[in-house]
């Protein structure tokens, strides 16, 4: 069911209805301050690979999202400085980050060789029902070589029944992908160009590696 979040109304009863799909292992379209999200709970492995059966293709281990900086520790055995140091200048926002996640974490995100893609995004519906499902796995929400969705309604015209709940925020205001920054090796990289620039990212860590360096 589709929920359009302008609306108070519909977006509590949208908002209700996401979190509690998500806590029975289904899926949910949700804004975020790039572009729409397909989403599921990250610990729940038949909900991780019904999200990936949703987008098709080839499996890849898809980011996490997460509604709180406190969340972060929870997820990580060591949070080297430079992540920390651009968390705190870029979160929420649109800034992924690679590192490596605790061993004891019951997850199957895929073979992602002991690391994770986390994000906090700056959206306040997504971030209210990742306040109450804690860690979402979220990959855009389109079928794998089609265009990503900027509404939820777009996203239903891919997806369509293969998600319980679609949250509508409008339009995508800026659909420029998140940058990713890798902070697994010795010295930070960026794996992928996009909303935050390398040299604000420099303002934060002077030695990160451009892609085009790494």
């Amino acid at each position: 069911m589709l929920y359009d979040c302008r609306s108070p109304t519909d977006r509590d009863r949208g908002i209700a209805a996401a979190i509690e799909a998500v806590k029975n292992g289904e899926l949910v379209v949700l804004p975020t301050d790039t572009v729409y999200g397909i989403g599921a709970d990250a610990f729940t492995p038949y909900a991780v690979k019904a999200l990936a059966d949703a987008k098709g293709g080839a499996r890849q281990a898809p980011p996490v999202l997460i509604g709180s900086r406190h969340t972060l520790d929870g997820l990580v055995f060591s949070l080297p400085r430079a992540a920390r140091d651009l968390v705190e200048a870029f979160w929420p926002g649109a800034l992924t980050i690679v590192v490596e996640h605790s061993p004891s974490l019951a997850w199957d995100l895929g073979d992602a060789s002991g690391t994770v893609a986390v994000r906090m995004p700056l959206h306040p519906v997504a971030l209210e029902v990742l306040r109450e499902t804690g860690p979402m796995a979220v990959a855009s929400a389109n079928k794998t070589g089609q265009p990503p969705a900027l509404t939820a309604g777009a996203a239903r015209d891919q997806l369509g029944y293969q998600v319980r709940t679609y949250l509508e925020a409008g339009p995508c205001h800026d659909p420029v992908p998140s940058t990713i920054v890798d902070l697994t090796g010795e010295t930070p990289r960026v794996l992928r160009s996009g909303a935050v620039s390398l040299d604000r990212l420099r303002d934060v860590v002077p030695d990160i590696l451009a892609a085009r360096e790494a």
